[in-house]
Order: structure tokens, then C-alpha cells, then sequence
């Protein structure tokens, strides 16, 4: 990787892989050790996975990554012991019965500010030791609900599979990180009286980071390259404010400004659109949080 400064690479995550997997083929492509993933995606989904490539990395904790959405299928009839299609069969119950109406009952009692008990198999950590990988080595474990936000969930088809008495649901989700998908097939299978697993979930949005920005593995082999060099993934992901040559020999000596009244973390940008730091205000003095390009940088 020529590019010191690198950026942040959008990947469309096929299933199977790790996101450490993919954090390796990226690595392998770019030719550069210096790469980094915000926040992880199970094997069996696809979608959505954010990198960072070069100095990009140090951007990964300051991104605001709160809100994500889903596609996903929700199979009614089976509930599994990792309440995807992974795990095993726990319970088998006719589904056929059940209306849209108590679908869409239930599916109401799943929306808004929520207390959720997370997947069986998340990343957790219990004592220091992530909950799957007591959950694989034959442990019961047993999580505290937590609160998330669901601000859609909704029936997208519906296709009765009548032979064996299972119902599948094609849903689209938007909610707050650390929200479980797959918690919530399994809590609306539960409701239902019939069980509930997730078959399929593919990410469609991460923050300001959609399908739109992703690239297939292939894609990025054709092409290894950051999907969004760093100057426009800042200028995409944090307000900015304008500055001009004297604030800027400021910022890249690691200075601090005078701050303009912006909250939270924000980007110092050059009348040419190249991003000098990150800043938070805080009393009198806009510091810098990360200095993208500081001085000595060859850029």
C-alpha cells in the first residue's frame, strides 16, 4: 500500500469467513499488515463490514457506529440451541396456525426501547471468556437482558412451507449496536408459542456505511484499494468544520484551536478538502483527538 494515510475499505462479507478471515484476505491484497475491522459479523452473515486500511485504523473507535439495518429470514415452527440454523433442533412445533395478525402482534412487542437477552453464542464476555466459546465447550450460559432499540421490524413476504408445518419470514430490521437479530427471531418464535431461528441476515447498513460503499472479495482482488480514501470517509462519518493554512500547521504540530460551538468529535478540513485532525471542544480549546496528517507526513 502506497497511500500512508489509506482509508476505509466497505466489504460486502460473504458467508462463511470470520471477520478476522476477511481482516486476513484484506491484508493479503492491500499488501499491508495495517488493517482493522469495527465491530464483527457472524460467519453465517453477509453484508456490511467496515475495515480500516493504513493510518484509517485510528478512525475506527471514533466512528459513531450506533445504528445498523438488516435483511433477514426468520423460519417459525424450530427453535435451535443457537437460535440460527447452526444449532441444533430444541423444539418442533406446527406453525401453520399462526395468523399475520399475531405475527404483527408480537412483532409490536419487539419494537421500540426493548430489554433483550442476547444470543446464547454472542461475543459477550463472561468472566473475561466470550459466551460462544463457553457455549461451545458444553457450559449453560445464562445472560442478563440488556436494553436496545428496534425502530423497525417488519414483515417483508411471508412463504408457508405446508409440508412441515414451518412458516418463513422475510424481514428487514433497523436497531441499535448490540441489538441480536437472531435474539429476535428466537423471542418472536417463543411469543408465538411455536419457536423461532434466523435461517439468513445480511447487513445492509453500518452508521453512514451502506451496500452502496461495499465490495465483494472479488471486486477487491480485481482492484485492492480502500473503498473511501481517508479524506472522504471523514468528511462521510463526522460534521466538519473549514480552516485555513495557519489553523492547519496548528493542528499538525499536535495544537489546539479555538473552538466554534461543534459538538462531539469533528473534522478540521483545508479549503481543498484534505482532512487535518479530528477535534473535540472542551472549555476554550477545540484538541485534536487524532492528527490525521501531521507534520512529516507524506501524504
Amino acid at each position: 500500500m502506497a497511500d500512508l494515510l489509506g482509508g476505509l475499505l466497505i466489504v460486502d462479507k460473504p458467508t462463511g469467513p470470520t471477520s478476522h478471515d476477511i481482516v486476513a484476505r484484506a491484508r493479503k491484497l492491500l499488501h499491508t499488515k495495517k488493517v482493522g475491522h469495527a465491530g464483527t459479523l457472524d460467519p453465517m452473515a453477509t453484508g456490511v463490514l467496515v475495515l480500516g486500511v493504513e493510518r484509517a485504523t485510528k478512525l475506527l473507535g471514533l466512528l459513531t457506529l450506533t445504528t445498523k439495518s438488516y435483511t433477514a429470514t426468520i423460519r417459525l415452527g424450530l427453535s435451535t440451541t443457537t437460535d440460527d440454523a447452526e444449532g441444533e433442533v430444541l423444539t418442533s412445533t406446527s406453525a401453520a396456525g399462526v395468523t399475520d395478525a399475531e405475527i404483527a402482534r408480537v412483532i409490536g412487542t419487539l419494537t421500540g426501547e426493548i430489554q433483550q437477552v442476547p444470543a446464547t453464542v454472542s461475543a459477550i464476555k463472561i468472566d473475561g471468556e466470550r459466551a460462544y466459546a463457553r457455549h461451545r465447550a458444553g457450559e449453560e450460559v445464562k445472560l442478563a437482558a440488556r436494553p436496545v432499540t428496534v425502530s423497525r421490524f417488519e414483515v417483508l413476504d411471508r412463504r408457508d412451507l405446508a409440508d412441515e408445518g414451518l412458516v418463513d419470514l422475510d424481514v428487514v430490521v433497523d436497531c441499535s449496536s448490540g441489538t441480536y437479530v437472531r435474539a429476535l427471531a428466537r423471542d418472536l418464535g417463543a411469543a408465538l408459542g411455536v419457536g423461532g431461528h434466523l435461517t439468513a441476515l445480511r447487513r445492509t447498513r453500518v452508521g453512514p456505511f451502506t451496500l452502496e460503499h461495499a465490495r465483494t472479495l472479488e471486486e477487491l482482488a480485481d482492484d485492492p484499494a480502500p473503498s473511501l480514501d481517508i479524506d472522504a470517509a471523514v468528511r462521510l462519518s463526522f460534521p466538519h468544520r473549514m480552516i485555513d493554512d495557519s489553523e492547519a500547521a496548528k493542528l499538525r504540530d499536535g495544537r489546539w484551536l479555538e473552538p466554534v460551538g461543534i459538538s462531539g468529535v469533528h473534522a478540521a478540513v483545508t479549503a481543498d478538502e484534505k482532512v487535518i485532525a479530528l477535534l473535540q471542544e472542551k472549555g476554550n480549546r477545540a484538541a485534536p483527538v487524532l492528527v490525521v496528517r501531521p507534520r512529516g507526513l507524506v501524504d
